[in-house]
């Protein structure tokens, strides 16, 4: 599909209702995009293609809501919302329970802490502030490895092509403050990933740039899919807590 024929494809929809079917055909790579950079492993009893069906709620919702008068790409509409809907039918199957929020928390809260004090983090002092025993503490770094960043560095691919995720915002006039303010978080997470260890940053830069899922990253780096979830958990609560350490100084 040209970008023509998809604009009068979204004309001719918005007008009259006709050619949604289309448009969700066209879009559904999105939701094997989605789900494949949640970093998530489907709970007893799902599967992998739950997940996408899951996701094709999302994507139903995008497209009945989506306004393409509005100046945005549909990608950057639809993705957090395909999201949103399998993260949705996951808590109702308790995918992800109070108690296993409340122990990502704590290892926040403990990294954060040991950080501020020691300048520094190593899994042994992690694992006797919490308490817990190694087979653990990486099943709490898997826990956290569970959530989802988009970068303006990643790319969307599609059956025609791939578009960035930077290229998809609204053309909107920034003024300079905004513009400065952006720049220094940018700033501040450069200078925060540089002070990750060399595995955990390079694990984040396989992910987030690279644009590999997590059995790829494993293939890579010689080590399970599971131990790969939970260098990505235990990468994204450091890089957390170095950045919570720089906003306090």
């Amino acid at each position: 599909m040209t970008p023509e024929s998809e604009k009068k494809l979204w004309e001719e929809y918005t007008k009259t209702g006709a050619g949604r079917d289309e448009l969700v055909l066209k879009y559904l790579p999105l939701i094997k995009y989605v789900v494949g950079r949640m970093a998530i492993t489907p709970p007893q009893g799902l599967d992998y293609e739950d997940l996408l069906s899951f996701g094709v709620f999302g994507l139903l919702d995008a497209v009945e809501r989506f306004d393409p008068t509005k100046g945005f790409v549909f990608q950057t509409y639809a993705i957090p919302r395909i999201r949103g809907a399998i993260l949705d039918e996951l808590r109702k199957c308790d995918w992800y329970s109070r108690s296993a929020r409340e122990k990502v928390q704590k290892l926040n809260r403990i990294m954060e802490r040991i950080l501020r004090d020691k300048g520094e983090l190593n899994d042994e002092a992690i694992m006797k502030e919490m308490g817990v025993t190694e087979a653990e503490y990486y099943e709490i770094q898997e826990l956290a490895s569970r959530g989802y960043i988009t970068s303006l560095d990643d790319v969307t691919p599609l059956e025609d092509g791939e578009v960035s995720v930077e290229a998809t915002l609204a053309d909107e006039r920034e003024g300079i403050s905004e513009r400065l303010d952006e720049e220094s978080e940018k700033q501040e997470l450069m200078e925060a990933l540089a002070e990750l260890p060399e595995r955990e940053r390079n694990m984040l830069s396989l992910y987030y740039y690279e644009g590999l899922n997590l059995k790829e990253i494993g293939r890579t780096l010689g080590v399970t899919e599971s131990r790969v979830s939970q260098i990505h958990g235990k990468a994204l609560s450091m890089l957390r807590a170095i950045m919570r350490r720089k906003q306090n100084v």
